[in-house]
């Protein structure tokens, strides 16, 4: 049996981590591997200025390592700034599983995850995120206490979902009011895109205000399972980016809004649940302004889930969650007063916000 060696000038060229487009300066990055149990995972905590680095653990079927590693070092950067901007004490941090969640995943895998979560000695605290359930908390948990997102009946917040889901209709009524002067969503046209448990709390949401909902999924029996609860309708066009409606709310996987899809949009307003919608931030960010079309920051309107989990750290009730998820209206029209005041795109406001809480954090710890 033959192998192929890579020569260690021949790797310092490549640049694996430290030269990816999406390393923005992270702390550390932890690969773990399993052999016993295929466990391979990504660990990536971006900043800890804030506090621990707290993010979700998602499980995909990536179709390379690289794509994966991608993933990791962009979700937990947008962790970092999620917290900030929510003024949450957390860092920011996520992980991914490689794998198929309905296939691959067995109990001893997630377990031996779970240990490796632990060995950073609460650097890194876990969550629940696509491909991930409050049952595999549960089971994180009887190795190690770096984990929210716990089911009730163990003494957790359980499922994050539906919080999420309403800090995004919280939102998404903020945008409206901003781009059409009223945040009341009754007769509105709005595409969901994705029908997970979020997408499905957000399209009960907005059927129950009387909005004319259109849904777009890979899977056809979840799309007909919302036509049957909510009188949702399939999207029956030939390109849903191009769909003739008045808000497009992303939530499934990121970066639908690129070179191919930011020209296509006719809604008014951009707001979702799926992280990392803009694939180039400074780019499509800034043709989203120029053609008048309001986005609402990902990672301000989807913090719900980690205001929900932040409870089971500080230790307040599920009324006060609520309350600050409720909060999310009054800080997206602030991002988007402090973006036309300053002449930014709305996630450059957002973003800009969330770096001066962390600098000021920063300042703060190099005094004492």
């Amino acid at each position: 049996m033959t192998s192929e060696i890579t020569t260690p000038a021949e790797l310092q060229n490549m640049n694996p981590v430290f030269g990816q487009l999406s390393f923005d300066n992270h702390e550390q990055i932890v690969f773990c591997n399993d052999k016993d149990t295929g466990l391979k995972a990504i660990i990536g905590i971006h900043n800890t200025v804030m506090g621990p680095a707290l993010g979700g653990t998602r499980m995909w079927k990536y179709n390379n390592e690289w794509e994966a590693l991608n993933d990791v070092l962009r979700l937990s950067r947008g962790m970092t700034f999620k917290s900030a901007i929510t003024g949450l004490n957390l860092g920011g941090g996520k992980a991914v599983i490689i794998g198929d969640a309905k296939a691959d995943k067995t109990p001893e895998m997630i377990t031996r995850f779970g240990e490796f979560v632990n060995s950073l000695s609460g650097k890194y605290i876990t969550a629940e995120d696509v491909g991930t359930t409050t049952e595999d908390m549960d089971r994180i948990h009887e190795v190690t206490n770096f984990v929210t997102g716990i089911s009730e009946a163990r003494g957790g917040s359980g499922n994050p979902s539906p919080v999420t889901a309403y800090g995004v209709y919280m939102g998404m009524k903020a945008a409206a009011k901003y781009q059409f002067g009223s945040d009341k969503l009754d007769g509105k046209k709005i595409l969901v895109q994705g029908t997970g448990h979020v997408g499905e709390t957000l399209i009960s949401h907005l059927r129950n205000e009387g909005a004319e909902v259109f849904v777009a999924d890979i899977h056809q029996d979840k799309m007909e399972n919302m036509v049957a609860k909510y009188g949702a309708k399939i999207y029956t066009g030939a390109d849903l980016y191009a769909a003739d409606v008045d808000i497009y709310s992303p939530c499934a996987l990121g970066a639908t809004i690129n070179d191919d899809t930011v020209y296509k949009i006719k809604a008014k307003v951009i707001a979702g649940a799926a992280n990392n919608q803009l694939a180039v931030e400074a780019v499509h960010g800034q043709i989203l302004r120029e053609r008048g079309i309001t986005y609402a920051p990902d990672f301000l309107i989807n913090a719900g889930g980690i205001i929900n989990v932040y409870a089971e750290i500080v230790k307040y009730s599920k009324e006060e969650a609520i309350r600050r998820t409720e909060n999310i209206y009054n800080t997206t029209l602030e991002i988007f007063s402090f973006a036309d005041a300053n002449n930014l795109t709305t996630q450059q406001a957002a973003m800009q916000i969330a770096q001066n809480r962390i600098d000021e954090r920063k300042k703060e710890n190099a005094n004492k």
